[in-house]
Parts: C-alpha cells; sequence; structure tokens
C-alpha cells in the first residue's frame, strides 16, 4: 500500500519542564491542544516577521479517483 503524502513534518522537541507546563497552560485557557499551540505560536511569529503571508483557510484538494 502507497503511503500517504501529508503536508505537514514531524520532528522532536526538547524543552525544559518549566516551559512545557506553560506552554500546556498556555494551550489549555485558549483551548488547543499543547501541538496546535506550538503551531499558532509559531505561525504568528513567521508572520508577524514578514517571513510568511497569512494563510487563508481553504479546504484540502481532493484526491482524484482512478
Amino acid at each position: 500500500m502507497a503511503k500517504k503524502e501529508t503536508s505537514t513534518k514531524s520532528f522532536v522537541l526538547r524543552v525544559d519542564a518549566a516551559t512545557m507546563d506553560a506552554l500546556e497552560k498556555w494551550a489549555a485557557d485558549e483551548f488547543r491542544s499543547t501541538n496546535g499551540q506550538l503551531q499558532w505560536i509559531i505561525a504568528e511569529a513567521l508572520r508577524k516577521s514578514g517571513r510568511m503571508k497569512k494563510i487563508k483557510n481553504t479546504p484540502p484538494p481532493q484526491e482524484s479517483e482512478t
């Protein structure tokens, strides 16, 4: 079976316990997962620095049936 291509990449991130605790609390305060909070923080930093333009919410492309 062929592996589906995704538009996301995974990587390991090591942070100290105090940083992780603060991040988890921040995520919970905004009703996000810790992963979702990290993605939001990174996207905001990239956007504010001019390194990434704001991405409109568009549905993912449909897979063609063959």
